[in-house]
C-alpha cells in the first residue's frame, strides 16, 4: 500500500511516502554508505544545497547560515559531524528541521524516502562504540534487508556541543 503524501519542499525534491500508516514515520537519508531515519514531524522542508554564508570561528561542521524567507538558518553538515568526508554534488540536500522552536538545516548526501515503521520493526540501539554518540540513536529500523539508524535529531540539535538551542 502506498500513499501520495508529500513532504513540503521548495526547490529540492518531494519525497513520496511508502508503506503502512500504523507506525511512526521517518524521513530516510544517506550519509556515505549508511542510511539514517529521523522523525518526519521535525522536518520543515527539503532544499537543494546552496553554499551558506560562513560564520567566523564556527566549528568545522557548521557550514554557515542561509536566509530562508527572512529567517537566518544555521546549516550543519551532518556528514562532517559524523566523521565522514563531505562531497557536494547534485544529490546533496539540506533537510530543514524545526527543533525546539528553532529552525536548523542539516546537510546530507541524499534523501531516500519516508517510511512508516511499526514498533516491531524498531529494534533497540546496540551498545557498541560508534562515531555517533549513542544518546542520539533511538534504535534501528529493520525493514526487510534494510537497516536504518534512527536518530533522535532533537537531542542531537539540543546537545551542548552544538549550542544551537537552549
Amino acid at each position: 500500500m502506498s500513499s501520495t503524501d508529500l513532504v513540503p519542499s521548495t526547490g529540492a525534491q518531494a519525497v513520496q511516502t511508502q508503506g503502512r500508516t500504523d507506525g511512526r514515520q521517518f524521513l530516510t537519508f544517506r550519509i556515505s554508505e549508511e542510511e539514517y531515519g529521523l522523525n518526519i514531524l521535525r522536518v520543515q522542508e527539503i532544499r537543494s544545497y546552496e553554499a551558506p554564508t560562513r560564520v567566523a570561528n564556527a566549528p568545522s561542521f557548521v557550514k554557515g547560515v542561509v536566509n530562508l524567507r527572512g529567517v537566518i538558518v544555521p546549516i550543519l553538515d551532518l556528514r562532517i559531524r559524523l566523521g565522514q568526508a563531505s562531497e557536494y554534488n547534485a544529490f546533496t540536500v539540506v533537510i530543514v528541521l524545526n527543533v525546539g522552536g528553532r529552525v536548523v538545516g542539516i546537510v546530507v548526501d541524499s534523501v531516500s524516502d519516508v517510511l512508516a515503521l511499526t514498533a516491531d520493526e524498531i529494534k533497540p540501539r546496540p551498545e557498541v562504540p560508534a562515531a555517533l554518540d549513542a544518546r542520539f540513536i533511538t534504535g534501528l529500523g529493520k525493514l526487510g534487508e534494510r537497516m536504518l539508524i534512527l536518530l533522535d535529531i532533537e537531542a542531537m540539535i539540543r546537545s551542548p556541543d552544538l549550542g544551537l538551542v537552549d
